[in-house]
């Protein structure tokens, strides 16, 4: 399991990352990956970063009919 301080130092190391890979790379369940960096949002130590339809790989996220379930999220550490 990680700890916030893994979390953060794995962002610090990445300069940011998807939940979902900070879950593989730290071998912890995503729900517990999310929560803590929920709890580090909150905290102010880490900005949630929502990609939107413009910075999609195809361009076409605005036509797609499951538009919002490929929308990505990244987080960072606040600098």
């Amino acid at each position: 399991m990680a700890s916030l301080l893994q979390i953060r130092d794995a962002l610090a190391l990445q300069g940011g990352a998807q939940a979902q890979q900070l879950s593989q790379q730290l071998a912890t369940p995503l729900p517990l990956v999310e929560a803590m960096l929920q709890s580090l949002t909150a905290m102010g130590k880490v900005e949630r970063i929502e990609l939107d339809s413009s910075e999609c790989l195809s361009g076409s996220c605005k036509s797609c009919p499951e538009g919002l379930a490929c929308k990505t999220v990244i987080y960072r550490l606040k600098g």
